[in-house]
């Protein structure tokens, strides 16, 4: 049987943050070594050359336990036997000449295993089985330098013990710094990854996405291309999610400087009141808009939900488009609804402004009583004649006629137009 010499001593990985500092050279000024040390050292050169001699034999054996023992390296090698191959015999070829010559070797060696540990997380190879390779590259080495000493020196062996801190945290060095790699290169493609969906989202959301990248965001996004979809646009959240949306619905959120935007996904036949069905905490504003099919529409969805967000009560609230389109006429042409308030209800402005609110809230009142001044007065906590004594003063005072249709329609938006423009 083979004889084992196996001492764990782990070393402080090097910091990811100072690449440079984890590869610079042992000081000169180190502590002289015993002539037991010396010995110990020309023994393991020794056996290291000797490794170096049969490198691509140690490398077919490596890959061929790799093969067997990590099923994520099997995957690779049945890919790219040769790549594998290649990457191992590079990183033995430079780890064991660091063993040999740590100052001319060990520059060498450290940037194989960062480009190792970059380039296996780029291609998703899970770090445990990068780190589990390392280990079981730094025992095989070991090994071959335990049966190399004791087929040619046996009496040296035991030499052997006075290098075995010095190998094991070489392994353990190199297992930090390809860690180090793996995380850095993970979160720089994590980053790369979250800023093109934020890109894409918002591309779709401007009306800007190019029909042939349509399929590319669909599979990105995991959203269908031809879905039906509602944007929502949400203003006054300050802190946590800006709503709490049905249980099961899938949506997607963009923050933009003017609103939260949020992509929602509808089923075939699901009505718009499903996802208008929110829970929104107080001050929060949010506007729904209609419905659209397909991903290319998702730019018009959201100029309708901003329209819908403008038609929004001040003091928070949800609004759909379509339960408020005339209030969307006029926010979304916001100089022609002005010009039309300033005609029809700019004669008021000539009363007192206690005056003039009491018709303008009268007026308003009526409306939302569906021209019922009964009900009306009950809201203003006054007598129906006195909502009609009113609405006749309003008449004579801007020549408008509330039983004509096409004054009533043009008085329903001006008052709208005051309301939400602030005219």
């Amino acid at each position: 049987m083979p004889h084992v010499i196996r001492t764990r001593v782990r070393a402080p990985h090097a910091p990811s943050t100072a690449l440079p500092a984890a590869w610079a050279t042992p000081s000169p000024r180190s502590r002289p070594r015993s002539p037991v040390d010396a010995e110990a050292v020309a023994v393991l050169h020794r056996a290291a050359r000797a490794l170096l001699d049969d490198l691509a034999g140690l490398t077919d054996r490596l890959v061929a336990a790799l093969r067997e023992q990590e099923p994520a390296y099997r995957a690779a090698i049945e890919t790219d036997a040769a790549e594998v191959w290649q990457e191992v015999h590079r990183s033995l070829r430079h780890n064991i000449g660091s063993l040999i010559q740590p100052r001319e070797s060990r520059d060498a060696a450290c940037r194989t295993s960062w480009r190792i540990g970059a380039s296996r997380a780029e291609q998703g190879l899970p770090l445990d089985a990068l780190l589990h390779a390392f280990r079981l590259g730094g025992a095989m080495v070991w090994q071959g330098l335990v049966d190399e000493t004791a087929r040619s020196h046996p009496d040296e062996i035991r030499l052997l013990i006075h290098v075995a801190a010095q190998v094991w945290n070489f392994v353990d060095e190199h297992c930090g710094l390809v860690a180090d790699a793996y995380r850095q290169t993970e979160r720089r493609l994590a980053w790369r990854r979250e800023n093109r969906l934020r890109l894409m989202t918002a591309a779709l959301l401007d009306g800007t996405a190019r029909v042939a990248d349509l399929p590319d965001a669909a599979a990105m996004l995991d959203l269908p291309e031809h879905g039906r979809y509602v944007v929502l646009a949400v203003t006054g959240s300050r802190t946590g999610p800006p709503v709490t949306l049905p249980p099961g619905t899938r949506a997607l959120w963009h923050t933009s400087p003017e609103a939260e935007h949020a992509i929602v996904l509808l089923g075939p036949q699901a009505p718009v009141e499903e996802a208008a069905a929110l829970d929104v905490p107080p001050g929060v504003r949010v506007g729904v808009s209609s419905a659209v099919e397909g991903l290319a529409a998702l730019g018009d969805a959201r100029r309708l939900a901003g329209t819908a967000l403008g038609t929004c009560p001040r003091g928070g609230g949800v609004v759909r488009l379509e339960d408020h389109l005339p209030a969307a006429l006029v926010v979304s042409s916001p100089g022609l609804g002005a010009a039309l308030a300033d005609r029809v209800l700019g004669p008021l402005d000539r009363l007192d402004p206690g005056d003039r609110d009491v018709l303008l809230a009268t007026l308003t009142a009526w409306f939302d009583s569906d021209g019922s001044a009964r009900r009306a007065g009950a809201r203003l906590y006054c007598h129906r004649n006195t909502v009609l004594n009113r609405l006749r003063r309003f008449e004579q005072l801007t020549g408008r006629c509330l039983s004509r249709p096409s004054d009533a329609v043009e008085i329903s938006l001006a008052l709208a137009a005051r309301r939400l423009l602030g005219t």
